[in-house]
């Protein structure tokens, strides 16, 4: 089965995407995701430059030798650019082999595992009162998890909060749905870690005394601590009882987590901007995490992001796969049939992507009491409508970025 073409197709519904489109000399054709959130351009340029003419022609069905041929022939290795074409390539021959073989494409991965994936969406506010009613409506909607992300008091935009003052010049755009703002040049936004450490543990308790010790509740410490701030952080939340503490300090320095470890017995979620399993070495050695955070768009696809899965397992550390809506429903669905497969699934990140969005990717998953399920048709269970795409054309985006009170850019 050969390839005839490989296309890689931008569109930007709700926000950008790029995705790769296969096909084969028999018709079959299989997508993967290739969005790198504010440097899309970057990775369409590796695709269609690079990647694409070495396709053409080759047996579709090699889906692990295709991968080492492309990671190893282009000798500078690794990377979110690389890593995100080769997981494009990846993604898209699992969808042409399940197709293919006529199934979706889990039960190629060995079969479900269980009958659905834990799922937990984004509640924030800038005040208890948002948080608690952003709560509430998620609860409405069905999710059993819930990640908690709170203002602090003094300062005026802060990751992860829907009400945040920036999102109002972006077309009214939901600020936690999508924080890549639309424009010339990123958004600048404040912080203070020490406000924001004296400030997060009275949210959490109020939140516990609201809804109780059964909710569980997850946080994004979005890697702005020190590792000292980190170990802090996450001893004083220990009574609270988190189901994950997530990017708590910058993830290159994974030494870092030790430090973390020796104060602390909250369970720590890192990897989001991991791209490798040789990125994971140390930290899953040494067992200083709990929970894998990579996307199958940002880590090789679903051939490379299960081999770190599985050396996970051998320590007891699962899978809480990064799902915002900068993952494509082509990654999501990747996600949900690799996550549903795996024996030491943890949590999936669920965001709801946008009305138009979802007229773009025609999608077969399901959402029913927390649960997500990929849907049982052949492939992935999504197919892009080109032309519906074809109306909403590239838009220049970047990810905000954070400045301290003296004017030092800080991690955002």
């Amino acid at each position: 089965m050969k390839i005839i073409a490989a296309d890689v197709i931008v569109t930007s519904p709700d926000r950008n995407f790029v995705t790769l489109k296969v096909t084969t000399d028999d018709g079959l054709t299989g997508l993967g995701d290739a969005t790198l959130n504010g440097r899309e351009l970057a990775v369409v340029s590796y695709l269609r430059d690079h990647v694409a003419p070495l396709l053409i022609g080759s047996d579709a069905h090699r889906i692990e030798d295709t991968w080492q041929l492309l990671y190893r022939s282009a000798y500078w290795r690794r990377g979110p650019v690389t890593m995100a074409a080769v997981a494009a390539v990846d993604v898209a021959l699992w969808d042409i082999k399940a197709k293919a073989a006529g199934m979706p494409l889990y039960q190629l991965l060995g079969g479900a595992s269980r009958s659905g994936l834990l799922s937990y969406g984004h509640a924030s506010g800038k005040t208890l009162d948002e948080l608690f009613d952003s709560i509430r409506e998620h609860l409405e909607l069905g999710y059993r998890a819930v990640r908690v992300q709170t203002g602090v008091p003094g300062l005026k935009s802060i990751y992860g909060i829907a009400s945040n003052a920036t999102f109002e010049a972006n077309s009214g755009v939901r600020y936690d749905h999508e924080p890549a703002q639309r424009g010339a040049r990123p958004a600048e936004e404040d912080w203070d870690t020490r406000s924001y450490l004296r400030h997060v543990p009275g949210v959490f308790e109020a939140v516990r005394n609201e809804f109780g010790p059964e909710l569980p509740l997850l946080h994004d410490g979005h890697h702005r601590m020190t590792p000292i701030q980190a170990a802090r952080l996450a001893k004083s939340l220990e009574p609270y009882d988190l189901f994950w503490l997530e990017d708590v300090t910058p993830a290159e320095n994974q030494e870092a987590l030790r430090l973390v470890r020796q104060h602390s017995t909250t369970p720590l979620a890192i990897g989001e901007i991991f791209n490798t399993v040789w990125d994971y070495q140390t930290v899953i050695r040494e067992q200083l995490i709990d929970y894998v955070r990579s996307a199958v768009t940002h880590t090789g696809g679903i051939t490379h992001l299960r081999k770190v899965l599985d050396h996970a397992a051998q320590y007891q550390i699962k899978s809480g796969m990064h799902g915002p809506t900068d993952i494509s429903p082509v990654g999501m669905a990747a996600a949900m049939h690799l996550g549903l497969s795996i024996h030491n699934f943890g949590i999936q990140e669920y965001m709801q992507h946008g009305a138009r969005t979802n007229e773009v990717f025609r999608q077969s998953f399901t959402f029913s009491g927390g649960m997500l399920h990929p849907g049982d048709a052949p492939g992935l269970g999504v197919e892009l409508d080109v032309d519906e795409g074809g109306k909403y054309p590239y838009e220049r985006a970047y990810l905000p970025y954070n400045r301290l009170a003296d004017g030092t850019v800080h991690d955002w």
